[in-house]
């Protein structure tokens, strides 16, 4: 099937012309993702030898790549995806559909109740082209990561989370500060500038 056309050529075209798709692949990542965390921690200096990190909407995997890759596996991640995703060094997987309780229930079980350092979310839904229904949706995952983030952070962890600016964006925002002492939003310039995405962080967890 053809794919259609949106100003200046096929998905895949503009592709193959993204210089962070091009960079990707030339420094061995698994997606261009991997850029937009790389500039968060950037400024944020979020990561530290031997933390604990859950990476949900992980796959294909860029995100936890880059954490071991920077700490030199000293870390313990687990991602978790409804898709699959290829092995990676201290990294534990869970693939399942994290709005389902079971999941979470398999997340929390493998943590033991031991504390998290940070919490990433990349999640997005997929997306309709609706923005009355994607714009709800992607808040639901958003507040779905808060919540857990809230379970198992330790006290002063920190939690990354992918927004899309519009309706509920602010009020999420204003949640998120009640328990976090420093919240700003983001957008790296490794995001598309015509996506509304966004990203939040939020520092130091307060139990």
């Amino acid at each position: 099937m053809n794919e259609p056309r949106r100003g200046g050529g096929t998905w895949r075209d503009r592709q193959e012309r993204d210089p962070y798709v091009l960079q990707a692949r030339r420094d061995g990542w698994r997606s261009r993702a991997v850029y937009k965390l790389e500039q968060i921690i950037q400024k944020e200096q979020l990561l530290k030898p031997d933390m604990t990190c859950v990476d949900l909407g992980a796959a294909p995997g860029s995100w936890s790549q880059y954490v071991t890759r920077k700490l030199k596996g000293r870390c313990r991640i687990i991602a978790l995806d409804i898709l699959p995703m290829d092995a990676l060094p201290s990294v534990e997987q869970i693939q399942g559909d994290f709005t389902e309780d079971d999941t979470l229930r398999l997340l929390l079980s493998i943590l033991e109740n031991s504390p998290v350092d940070l919490v990433l979310s990349d999640m997005a839904p997929n997306i309709s082209g609706n923005k009355a229904l994607d714009q709800p949706r992607s808040m639901h995952l958003a507040e779905l990561a808060l919540d857990l983030a809230k379970k198992v952070l330790r006290r002063r962890g920190n939690f990354v989370c992918k927004l899309f600016q519009g309706q509920g964006t602010d009020a999420f925002v204003t949640e998120t500060r009640k328990t976090f002492e420093r919240v700003k939003v983001m957008k790296p310039k490794a995001s598309r500038p015509g996506s509304s995405e966004v990203y939040l962080v939020a520092r130091n967890y307060r139990l």
